[in-house]
């Protein structure tokens, strides 16, 4: 039977790590898998879940099975931190995921059960997983104008333009913030009138905030996210605890689901169900620990801390790059990478001038010129530039 199958695709982002490693330069440079590493090149367990597992380790006393779709504190602990205090508790059913990509399919298959012919909406580009879900699932998807790749900015005018062929019941997936793969984010105006539009077309909204506090801020992150929450009847938000908790490996997530309160019980049976059917129940360890930040006052003082740490120290990264290749180049065409937002930016570059800087300067990134500005120091980024330019992006 087994001999029907067919070879897979690589994932192109995991078969660059694989490049990576073999390399045996000693200055090569990895700006392609997308997770935070500090200046030494680590990605560090922080210092607020360090206290919290020891906390954990001396008072846990069973590893036996939670609720099914996750603990209800979890719930709203995530529930607070992403839509803010006061939320509508009312409307929210809520699930433990397998991390944030959990969380994505997991929306999915919700949308699907709830109406089988829907089409999922999609910015171009767009985190390739997300359309690789999509895929298995068989989900219809048609993609929609985002990123202006020659002026490098959201091009908001071609989106609005494209989501005119919204229909009602069809899901619209949207990046919270740091919009991955290109760093470019929309405006709270911007994010007004795609509320709007999804309003008046009756389609439901699905927000994949995966880098809250990586970009301006924990509440700034959060804020196109919590004003499409107040404004439309029903929106689905895929969080994610891997970066901006540092957890990958616990695979983290949330699933919130808004929705009218006479159905909110109903919604909630489900979300269990799907895990049922899916892994039965999420793991607990990470989203214990996230419940014990976000709810004692002193390890989440000591986390919110240690997160400006993260985004302030990528900011400075984002400007060092953007002033090297300003003075390298003698222009601001590199500028807009102060401007964006989070680990990633797409650099502009063919897959050709991507390949040279490869082969030429050990410096690794996807080849859609997407690059991770966490992988950088303040001792890389020169290096970085000089290759930019002499590649001739």
């Amino acid at each position: 039977m087994f001999n029907a199958l067919k070879p897979q695709a690589a994932d192109k982002i995991l078969a660059l790590m694989g490049l990576f490693r073999a390399d045996p330069r000693a200055d090569k440079v990895d700006l392609g898998v997308g997770v935070y590493k500090d200046a030494e090149g680590r990605t560090p367990v922080m210092r607020a879940i360090k206290a919290a597992e020891k906390q954990l380790w001396e008072a846990e006393t069973t590893k036996t099975y939670t609720a099914l779709a996750g603990e209800p504190a979890f719930h709203a602990a995530m529930a607070e931190l992403v839509l803010g205090k006061g939320y509508p508790a009312e409307r929210l059913s809520a699930l433990q995921t397998v991390g944030g990509t959990g969380a994505c399919r997991m929306g999915f298959e919700l949308a699907r059960l709830a109406n089988p012919g829907c089409t999922v909406w999609f910015s171009d580009p767009t985190w390739p997983n997300h359309l690789s879900i999509l895929d298995f699932m068989k989900l219809p998807r048609k993609g929609y104008r985002y990123f202006d790749s020659a002026a490098r900015v959201v091009d908001f005018e071609a989106m609005m333009e494209d989501l005119q062929g919204v229909t009602a019941g069809d899901v619209v997936l949207l990046h919270g913030c740091c919009h991955n793969p290109t760093g470019a984010n929309l405006t709270l105006e911007q994010w007004a009138a795609v509320a709007d539009l999804l309003e008046a077309k009756g389609a439901l909204p699905m927000i994949d905030l995966a880098y809250q506090g990586f970009g301006d801020g924990l509440d700034a992150d959060a804020a196109g996210t919590r004003l499409v929450a107040s404004r439309l009847p029903e929106v689905m938000i895929a969080a994610s605890c891997s970066k901006n908790f540092g957890i990958y490996r616990e695979r983290t997530g949330c699933l919130m689901v808004l929705s009218d309160a006479a159905a909110k019980e109903t919604t909630q049976g489900t979300l269990a169900y799907l895990n049922r059917q899916t892994y039965s129940f999420a793991p607990d360890h990470g989203a214990r620990l996230v419940t014990m930040v976000l709810t004692d006052p002193a390890l989440r003082a000591e986390w919110e801390a240690e997160l400006e740490e993260v985004r302030t120290g990528m900011l400075g990264l984002r400007q060092q790059l953007a002033d090297e290749l300003r003075q390298l180049s003698n222009s601001d065409r590199f500028d807009f990478l102060a401007q964006h937002r989070g680990m990633f930016s797409r650099l502009g570059a063919t897959p050709e001038q991507v390949e040279t800087m490869r082969s030429e300067n050990a410096i690794y990134m996807v080849g859609d010129s997407r690059l991770n500005i966490a992988g950088l120091n303040a001792k890389t980024v020169p290096i970085l530039a000089r290759a930019i330019i002499a590649a001739g992006v």
